[in-house]
C-alpha cells in the first residue's frame, strides 16, 4: 500500500493520462517484481561475496621491502543445489498468476534455464512474460589477477582485479585492495620454526548482473531488463602457515561484512509519463541487506624457483576453490 500511495503522489505531478486502475495494477506489478527479485538474485549476491573472499593472502610470511608478487588465479565456485531454484505460488502474487498452474519451481540466478509463463493485466491490456533464466552451470569459473608489494615494518599492499567475466545470462566482476601485516616478526621462536602469522584487512567491490524481464505494457517498456547486485565488502582475516622445504601449508579464519544493494537497468522511452524504472529501483531498497559471513580457509603453496603454485579452499555456507600461479620479484 505504501508503494501505491507513493506512486499516486508522484504520478499526480506528472501525468493524468493513466486510469486509477492502471496505476493500481502497476503498483501490484512493482510488489510482484520485488518479491521475485529477492528470491531470484539473493543467492547469486551471496555467492559473489564468497567468490571474492578466497585467495587474498598468498602467504602470511614476511617479505623484504619492495618485494613484488604477481599472480593469476582461476576461481571455481560450487553452486549448491538448494540455491538453484525456488517455488512460487499464485498466492505469492498480487498482479501475476502462473499460466495453467497454481505453483511452479523456477530457477534462481544460479539455477538452470527453465522458464514459466506469468500472466497479468494492466487496465484492460494483458501482460505476459517468461521468468528469467539462471546461469545453468554447476561450477561458476572466473579468472582474476593479484599483486602485492612489501612496504615497511612487515606490511604489504595487496590488490585484486578480475576483468568482467561473462556468464550465461549475466556477468561478474570484482576488484579491491587491502593491507597485510606480519606478526611472527615479533616472535623469534616462531621464525626459527618457520611458522608465519599475519593479519589482513581488505575492501572489495563485487558486481553481478543478470538478464531479468522485459514486459511490454500499455504504459510502455518498464526498464527492468537487467538486475544488478552491487556488493561492498570489508574483510578481516588471520592466517598461519608452516614451511616444509618447498611447501607451505596455510590455514586461516575470515570474517567479512557486506552491504548488498540492487539496481534495475534497461532502456526506457525518454518521454515516458511514469518513471517506472525509478519506481522499481525505489522498491528494491526494501531488499537491501548487510551480510556477515565467517569462513575457514586452507591452502598449500609449492615453490619452483621464483614461481609458486598454490591451491586454496574457502568453506562456510558455500565452498569456493582457487588455483593460482605466482611470481615473486
Amino acid at each position: 500500500m505504501k508503494k501505491l500511495v507513493f506512486l499516486f503522489l508522484l504520478v499526480s505531478n506528472i501525468s493524468f493520462s493513466q486510469t486509477t486502475q492502471e496505476l493500481e495494477d502497476l503498483g501490484h506489478l512493482i510488489n510482484d517484481a520485488l518479491f521475485f527479485s529477492n528470491k531470484y538474485i539473493t543467492p547469486a549476491a551471496d555467492a559473489a561475496i564468497y567468490q571474492a573472499t578466497s585467495g587474498w593472502m598468498t602467504s602470511p610470511k614476511k617479505r623484504k621491502l619492495w618485494d613484488v608478487t604477481l599472480g593469476i588465479h582461476f576461481n571455481a565456485f560450487l553452486v549448491p543445489n538448494k540455491d538453484r531454484q525456488f517455488v512460487i505460488n499464485n498466492s505469492d502474487f498480487t498482479f501475476f498468476h502462473i499460466e495453467n498452474a497454481s505453483s511452479a519451481t523456477v530457477p534462481t540466478a544460479l539455477g538452470n534455464n527453465d522458464q514459466v509463463n506469468l500472466i497479468g493485466q494492466i487496465g484492460t491490456t494483458p501482460v505476459s512474460l517468461k521468468t528469467p533464466e539462471g546461469v545453468n552451470e554447476e561450477v561458476v569459473l572466473y579468472p582474476h589477477f593479484s599483486g602485492s608489494v612489501a612496504l615497511w615494518y612487515g606490511t604489504e599492499l595487496v590488490v585484486k582485479y578480475a576483468p568482467k567475466t561473462n556468464l550465461k545470462k549475466g556477468d561478474y566482476q570484482v576488484y579491491g585492495f587491502g593491507f597485510k601485516h606480519n606478526f611472527d616478526q615479533y616472535f623469534k621462536a616462531l621464525q626459527a620454526k618457520k611458522i608465519n602469522l599475519a593479519g589482513l584487512v581488505c575492501y572489495s567491490n563485487e558486481n553481478i548482473s543478470f538478464d531479468f524481464i522485459d514486459p511490454q505494457t500499455s504504459i510502455g517498456t518498464l526498464g527492468i531488463n537487467r538486475i544488478t547486485g552491487l556488493v561492498d565488502t570489508w574483510q578481516f582475516q588471520f592466517n598461519a602457515s608452516k614451511e616444509y622445504k618447498r611447501f607451505e601449508i596455510i590455514t586461516g579464519i575470515i570474517a567479512n561484512v557486506s552491504d548488498v544493494k540492487y539496481k534495475f537497468t534497461g532502456d526506457v522511452p525518454t518521454n515516458q509519463a511514469i518513471p517506472t524504472q525509478s519506481l522499481f529501483n525505489e522498491s528494491l531498497k526494501e531488499i537491501y541487506k548487510t551480510r556477515t559471513n565467517f569462513l575457514g580457509e586452507v591452502s598449500c603453496r609449492y615453490k619452483i624457483n621464483k614461481m609458486y603454485l598454490q591451491s586454496t579452499f574457502a568453506f562456510g555456507k558455500f565452498v569456493n576453490s582457487n588455483v593460482a600461479l605466482q611470481y615473486e620479484f
